[in-house]
């Protein structure tokens, strides 16, 4: 029987790349999304997942979610925490707004998701649970206090939620990409883009693809013995001992 997975965040970019590979994998796949209805309708559409809309910072939205994917598929078996948002400024110049809708996009989120799969996936004795966090939450980034706060604030998550849920059968882990060829990145100028490749070993940006596969790997059947770990797919920018 196919397993049911959730990714936030799930219509564009990194998410609908994991949407994707997890419904060729064999998964029922439901897509999580706030605001761009126009390709929410089209990842429905091409990729043939649930979508479903609202606003992973508010807990009552995800208790929304997760009861209309449930009452579709099945019980949420495994959890991509997927979305985010950037509000970037130096912080002496940052607004409260700026700085509390980061943190409840990036890293409230993680709690009001996991929070409504986490019973479940213990009585079951098995869970997925992957938080995609990133390379600026590792190393921080000027310009990012509240999202570098954010991603770093979800690999703590990730290893402290790890040791509570190991003996129920769940894993947790991080992925923290580096750049990936998003349209968000993909739209600065030639310059930029020069710059931030040219600070890469590999040479070029990641693609949503490669952090699909890893997603793929830790949401398997085989990958019951790794939790608790933060994987860094960076193209070797930032290493981490």
């Amino acid at each position: 029987m196919a397993r049911v997975a959730m990714v936030t965040g799930g219509t564009r970019g990194i998410g609908r790349a994991i949407c994707e590979r997890l419904k060729n994998d064999g998964f029922h796949v439901a897509a999580g999304y706030s605001g761009n209805d126009e390709a929410a309708a089209a990842c429905a559409k091409e990729l043939g997942v649930m979508v479903i809309k609202g606003n992973v910072g508010h807990f009552e939205d995800c208790q929304r979610a997760t009861a209309a994917v449930e009452a579709e598929y099945g019980p949420i078996e495994v959890l991509v925490n997927n979305a985010g948002i950037t509000r970037d400024g130096f912080f002496h110049k940052m607004t409260p707004e700026q700085w509390s809708e980061v943190i409840r996009v990036n890293m409230d989120s993680v709690f009001n998701m996991t929070r409504q799969v986490i019973t479940g996936m213990r009585e079951r004795g098995w869970g997925r649970i992957i938080n995609i966090s990133s390379i600026n939450g590792q190393k921080g980034q000027a310009g990012q206090t509240n999202y570098s706060a954010a991603k770093a604030g979800m690999i703590g998550f990730t290893k402290a939620l790890a040791l509570e849920s190991a003996n129920k059968g769940i894993t947790v882990n991080c992925i923290a990409p580096g750049y990936i060829d998003t349209e968000m990145v993909s739209a600065v100028s030639p310059e930029v883009m020069a710059k931030i490749v040219g600070q890469i070993p590999v040479g070029r940006l990641g693609h949503g693809e490669e952090i699909a596969d890893m997603v793929a790997f830790l949401a398997g059947e085989h990958a019951g013995y790794v939790t608790g770990a933060t994987l860094s797919l960076n193209g070797g920018q930032y290493m981490m001992g």
